[in-house]
């Protein structure tokens, strides 16, 4: 266009709009690339003008032409407010924001032209972004007949490309932002060239930069700057310099186009600013507001938390600067009142409070409403807050109350985001995140996590108060809120919520107290069930071993038992608000009670009002972005009453409920029905209703990668779900490709130290333990113990899955000793966290029966079975995958007893039940079809034995593969077997391929690699070769005494049985005191686990009397016979 034009367009304008004071330029440019610099300019990046030289304007003496210098010398400054804008976005908060702006704002213009099928809007590709030396020129070289030659160029080289003149890549310059995956956005303010010509050589550019300080070079500026003070935004599109490249103009337009619209919501014009700090000045009309708190309520007599409150004040107090502090605890430790008392504490230092419930998104922006209706209230001047609540555009309305906000002289407010529970927090920095990463990341909509910062004001002023359960909310200064330390503050809370007098007086009072472990929350809802009853404090203590809520339930279901059904519903509607239009919807198929609880909205607010009075419900204000215009209710996570009970029974018909009334008020594709799909997908996976739950997860996943994209993180959640699926069914390489992925979406969304990122990183150590590979399975379970621990504590469930699934490990190791450690740990913190009953709580009661089984432990292992049996009944049905599981290996143990007749009747249900359950092909199944042969061998139905281990061999080299540890173990039992039938050369063959694979997968001290190393000693004890079976049997006694310690080895079977093959050697050899000795070893250890009663005991008892009488005795040698225990499954994640 260049200057003329321009300033004619502007005195056009001025004469159209009366009043115009400052214009926006918007365009591309040419910039000057500074590599190497911290100044670094690439093209796509954006370029604002606060001066502007006009380069070409001057005298041109004989000798040079001299420029005139900075248009300031003959034209009016920036007006101050200008400048002053621009000096916002200087700074490095600023411009962060402005830069997250600018880049949410191109996203929607790429969106609109995909749309229209047009995508010269995207950003091209990092290569094609190159800068050559500023002194090599864009020129024929290799042409003789051209007048291309030193500083010249002809037309033809004018107009050719880069690729077409074969210029020299030897010249390019690298920079160090393109070495970053994805460069970012950047903003760069400065002085800007501008003039009639255009720049096009590298080596003018630079002289005529480092004269005038300048960073880019474009053709309007000066023109409107002569008419009009005007604010420069440009898109860099090339370099100023002879190589022509035209692929970046669209991109960098559209650049300069979204940075403008930014600056534009954010300008304010001086002629209403000038009517509003009038009215600033004046003692009438302040900056304050009066107090009020939405949505929540404070307690009528708040005790203790002193120090919390210090500590707050301290990080809080006004200094003219930004202040900001983060409350963060776990559920029911009392964040919201702490920060309600501290409010009203410290009311008087606060110009303005502002309480924003920040439990989503949508909940945020209706709370910004919320103070924008007060700004206007008390403040009617405030034009622009008027505006954006006349568009009833929340976004608008939130931008123009951190507008207010962020006004120079309102620097004393005090705004309390609460419950931000469901952290995001997008990576900000430009080594973090790329641009494709921001736009991915934009396009991922309706989560309940988000990113809190955007909704912060700008200014470097005010103070903030975040309460949330993570500690992972980086976003200030961390207070964690811990239990009540004082046994006395916890009596003051009874003691006012039960409107009880005199508790300190009680024991019983003080006994309950100490019960409820200084939790508020626990605190307040078992005072709440005093004030409705008149039992004692003694014989509420001991009801409260069912846990203070299960307490509170019961006297609902006293006084409604429509109420009490209604709160078990709502555990399965993820938490999310209900209300009457939405519960209406479902009356008329509905159970009696739905029917009787929505009979009129009075029936309905009863009920509530019962639930609310009992704490475990809270009343919300009618919402008008769900279309609804009854009160809705929030549900506390105390009221997850079935699904944490694992009452899967019940859950199911709740889940089913759920299902029906979303698809009913939502339809069948909304992300509250995806929701409950994929969570019935988990309930019918805890079910062993396998196919039913791929279904659930495969309509969910296709569902949620329509809605959300594939690398949302709720359509993460349910890839996840489906690798903990295919896992169960043995189809590993499957699972293993949805860990990956979901593993690499979560990295990349929460980053590394994300709870959901260590539940796949767990559930990876699982995959790995299954397929053999235990160092990458181990590296895998500390990565994620670290993690939890650091992120929810020692004593969070996922933490303690993780404990035991290590336990599990470290068996499968032969490290006995700490698997006990790891599984004592998980089944402590398991009954505190959850109760006896809990399914979890069995899982590692079966573990435990596992591992004192691998110690000789039996009437422990026994025990442990028995229990786990009994809860798994009772929870999951007879015919429930975990109840067989226990089922297969009591099997085991009547079999390590002696007791065959009652382990086969075990086998063969645990082999129907899985066959109906899994199928006859699955893992689980074929460690049954395993065991059989075992037990068949020792009846001596040989031929059965051998058909059962040759179906599990095949069926494991399928699924498996043929070196997995349990096709190793089969090929073990196959020698044993092969050996009793005389067929020594085959069990030869079958035992030097299981040690081989054993060392190689497990190493040679790992029990399992000992117990071919034993059964080898046998075989070659058969063979005649003594020397040979000796060794064998040294090798595995010292391993065993390596791996299980002096003390439990005494115990354990496998050990015990090479104990008695080395005394029976030892007699052979003549060596009759050493083969006493170790038949005493073994006597010792059969007594301890089989007693005096039991056949084997008595057997070698003889032995060593005849050794002793020097008579003869028959010899005996008895082989390891392995055992294939099932181990249980892990904790699947909700993917809702």
């Amino acid at each position: 266009m260049g200057k003329a034009c321009a300033a004619n367009e502007v005195v056009w304008l001025r004469s159209e709009y009366a009043g115009l004071e400052v214009a926006f330029l918007t365009g591309i440019c040419g910039a000057v690339p500074k590599p190497g610099t911290e100044n670094e300019i690439l093209l796509g990046d954006v370029v604002i003008g606060k001066s502007i030289v006009q380069y070409d304007l001057g005298r041109q003496y004989p000798s040079s032409f001299s420029q005139k210098g900075d248009v300031d010398d003959s034209l009016s400054r920036l007006s101050k407010d200008v400048r002053t804008f621009l000096a916002t976005y200087e700074t490095h908060h600023g411009r962060d924001d402005l830069q997250q702006r600018i880049t949410k704002i191109l996203a929607q213009i790429q969106q609109v032209a995909i749309a229209k099928d047009r995508h010269c809007y995207n950003r091209p590709a990092a290569q094609d972004d190159i800068l050559y030396e500023p002194n090599y020129l864009h020129k024929h070289r290799d042409q003789s007949d051209c007048v291309c030659h030193g500083w010249a160029a002809c037309d033809g080289a004018i107009k050719a490309s880069c690729k077409q003149l074969k210029c020299d890549v030897r010249h390019q310059v690298s920079r160090k932002r393109l070495e970053s995956k994805g460069p970012e956005l950047r903003i760069h303010i400065g002085r800007i060239g501008s003039g009639d010509t255009v720049m096009k050589s590298g080596k003018h550019r630079d002289r005529v930069a480092a004269e005038h300080g300048i960073i880019a070079f474009e053709m309007e500026g000066a023109g409107v700057w002569e008419e009009i003070p005007c604010i420069i935004v440009k898109g860099v599109c090339d370099y100023a310099d002879s190589h022509k490249n035209k692929s970046w103009q669209d991109f960098a337009a559209a650049m300069a186009a979204s940075a403008t619209k930014a600056l534009l919501e954010r300008y304010v014009s001086r002629t209403s600013k000038k009517g509003y700090m009038s009215l600033v000045d004046s003692p009438s009309h302040t900056f304050t507001l009066a107090s009020v708190l939405f949505n929540v309520a404070g307690v009528n007599h708040f005790v203790g938390r002193g120090n919390e409150l210090r500590r707050l004040h301290k990080e809080l107090e006004w200094t003219g600067k930004r202040r900001t502090a983060v409350l963060h605890g776990l559920g029911g430790m009392g964040k919201t009142q702490l920060s309600i008392e501290y409010t009203k504490r410290h009311e008087s230092d606060y110009s303005a409070i502002l309480w924003m419930n920040a439990r989503d998104e949508t909940s945020l922006k209706h709370s910004f409403k919320q103070v924008a209706e007060r700004i206007i209230r008390e403040h009617q001047s405030v034009a622009y807050v008027q505006n954006a609540m006349a568009k009833q555009e929340p976004n608008e309305t939130a931008e123009a109350v951190k507008r207010w906000l962020n006004e120079a002289r309102n620097n004393r407010w005090l705004i309390v985001y609460d419950n931000y529970d469901d952290v995001k927090l997008w990576p900000v920095s430009e080594e973090s995140l790329s641009h494709s990463d921001m736009i991915a990341q934009l396009e991922a909509v309706d989560s309940k996590a988000y990113d809190i910062r955007p909704y912060f004001p700008e200014t470097d002023h005010g103070a903030i108060l975040v309460t949330t359960r993570s500690s992972t909310a980086e976003l200030g200064q961390l207070i964690q809120l811990s239990k009540l330390g004082d046994v006395n503050d916890s009596l003051e809370i009874l003691q006012s919520t039960s409107n009880r007098a005199n508790l300190a007086q009680d024991p019983d009072a003080t006994a309950l107290a100490r019960r409820l472990d200084g939790l508020p929350l626990a605190l307040s809802t078992a005072g709440a069930y005093l004030k409705q009853v008149s039992r004692t404090c003694g014989e509420y203590l001991r009801l409260a071993l069912y846990s203070t809520w299960k307490i509170s339930l019961e006297h609902i279901q006293q006084q409604s038992l429509s109420a009490s059904m209604l709160l078990g519903q709502w555990a399965y509607f993820d938490n999310d608000d209900l209300w009457y239009e939405l519960l209406r919807e479902g009356r008329s198929e509905g159970p009696a009670w739905l029917v009787e609880i929505t009979e009129d909205e009075l029936s309905f607010d009863l009920a509530m009002r019962l639930l609310c009075e009992h704490g475990l419900v809270e009343a919300n204000p009618p919402a008008k972005e769900t279309g609804r215009e009854s009160r809705g209710y929030s549900v506390h996570h105390l009221g997850n009453l079935y699904k944490d009970q694992g009452r899967l029974k019940e859950a199911e018909a709740m889940y089913e409920r759920a299902l029906q009334g979303y698809e009913k008020a939502w339809g069948p594709e909304h992300t509250s029905t995806l929701d409950t799909v994929n969570n019935l997908g988990i309930l019918y996976t805890n079910q062993g209703r396998l196919k039913e739950a791929e279904a659930m997860y495969k309509r969910a996943l296709q569902g949620k990668e329509k809605a959300w994209g594939p690398e949302h993180t709720s359509t993460l959640d349910t890839v996840n779900s489906l690798g903990v699926l295919y896992k169960g069914q043995g189809r590993l390489k499957e699972a293993e490709a949805m860990y990956e992925r979901a593993l690499q979406g979560y990295e990349k969304a929460w980053g590394p130290e994300h709870t959901s990122t260590l539940d796949t990183v767990n559930n990876l150590g699982l995959l790995y333990s299954d397929q053999g590979q235990l160092k990458e399975a181990k590296a895998m379970y500390e990565r994620a113990l670290q993690g939890y621990e650091k992120a929810l504590g020692p004593d969070h469930t996922s933490t303690l899955d993780t404990v035991n699934n290590l336990g599990l490990l470290y068996s499968d190791q032969g490290r006995l000793k700490e698997a006990e450690a790891m599984h004592e740990r998980a089944l402590q913190g398991y009954e505190k966290a959850l109760g006896p009953d809990h399914t979890s709580t069995l899982d590692t009661v079966n573990n435990l029966g596992i591992l004192y089984s691998d110690q000789g432990r039996l009437k422990e292992a026994e025990a442990m079975y028995d229990r786990a049996l009994q809860g798994y009944e009772k929870a999951l049905g007879p015919e429930h995958t975990s109840t067989l599981d226990t089922v297969n290996n009591l099997g085991i143990l009547y079999s390590d007893q002696g007791r065959l007749e009652e382990a086969e009747a075990m086998y063969e249900r645990a082999l129907q039940g899985r066959e109906k359950a899994l199928g006859p092909d699955h893992t689980s199944t074929l460690s049954t079809v395993g065991n059989l042969g075992n037990l068949y061998k020792n009846q001596g139905r040989l031929e059965e034995a051998e058909a059962m281990y040759e179906r599990a061999l095949q069926g494991y080299k399928r699924a498996w593969g043929p070196e997995h540890t349990l096709t190793l173990r089969t090929v073990n039992n196959l020698g044993i077997l092969y050996s009793d039938q005389g067929r020594l050369e085959e069990a030869e063959a079958m035992y030097e391929r299981a040690l081989q694979g054993r060392e190689k997968a497990l190493g040679p001290d790992h029990t399992s690699t000992l117990d071919t190393v034993n059964n080898l000693g046998l075989l070659y004890k058969h063979q005649g070769r003594l020397k040979e079976a000796e060794a064998m049997y040294d090798r595995a006694l010292q391993g065993y005494e390596k791996a299980l310690g002096s003390h439990a080895m005494k115990t354990c079977v496998p050990a015990l049985n090479t104990l008695e093959n080395l005394g029976s050697l030892s007699k052979q050899l003549g060596d009759t005191e050493a083969a006493v000795t170790y038949y005493q070893r073994a006597q010792s250890g059969l007594l301890s686990v089989f007693g005096s009663h039991n056949e084997r005991y008595r057997n070698v008892s003889g032995k060593i009397y005849s050794l002793q009488s020097s008579s003869q005795e028959t010899d005996v040698s008895l082989s390891e016979e392995e055992t294939d225990e099932y181990y249980s499954a892990e904790e699947p994640q909700d993917g809702g």
